[in-house]
């Protein structure tokens, strides 16, 4: 069962990658949060794998944080809910956003996500609810930790640890970047402008 894989990336585009790993191209579906942040074609990227069986194909799904791993798991462990479905749901919402939407049965939010009705968010919230509770504590404690850090923050710090960044420089680069663009900058450009100013450090 394949866990990681780590090389060079030949391809990238929003539904899958193509990573060269000892001359063997393996292709990985990915969630639109993992898109935004994938290096530029031709430099090294790690991710975090899913291998799903098919009685005709494996499938690989990757994910840039471990998180997003995690909750694609338990997505996926709900009746109805596949792999696509899953990989859709996490390029609607953010991870913490998910977490926090199942674990208080916030059926609205859920039923606001692309591809997810009412029935499937009341499923999600039956079905999940008891299961992302530590995962809703990890981020409460994480969002206690830095007030200003909110949920997209706490993907942008978590995407940044997972590229070898201490969590601390991150936070104080993230915060200025905030104060810079405002609190309700997307996922997409708080990311990619607080890995510009960490990289001239």
């Amino acid at each position: 069962m394949i866990a990681h894989v780590s090389g060079k990336l030949i391809f990238k585009s929003p539904e899958s990658v193509v990573v060269d790993v000892g001359g063997v191209g393996y292709e990985v579906f990915i969630p639109l949060s993992t898109f935004y942040v994938l290096p530029e074609p031709f430099e090294i990227v790690a991710l975090n794998i899913h291998t799903h069986l098919k009685e005709d194909a494996i499938q690989l799904y990757g994910f840039l944080t471990h998180e997003e791993k995690q909750v694609f798991k338990l997505l996926i462990s709900v009746t109805g809910v596949g792999p696509k479905l899953a990989r859709n749901i996490l390029s609607g919402i953010a991870v913490a956003d998910l977490v926090a939407a199942i674990s208080g049965g916030n059926r609205a939010r859920l039923a606001a996500i692309p591809g997810i009705g009412a029935k499937s968010a009341e499923r999600l919230i039956l079905e999940l609810k008891d299961k992302v509770r530590e995962l809703a504590a990890a981020y409460g404690k994480a969002a206690g930790a830095m007030p200003s850090k909110d949920a997209v923050g706490n993907d942008v710090i978590s995407a940044l640890d997972n590229l070898g960044y201490k969590s601390g420089q991150a936070e104080d680069a993230l915060r200025k970047v905030r104060e810079s663009l405002g609190a309700e900058a997307a996922f997409e450009r708080l990311f990619k402008e607080t890995l510009r100013l960490l990289s001239k450090r």
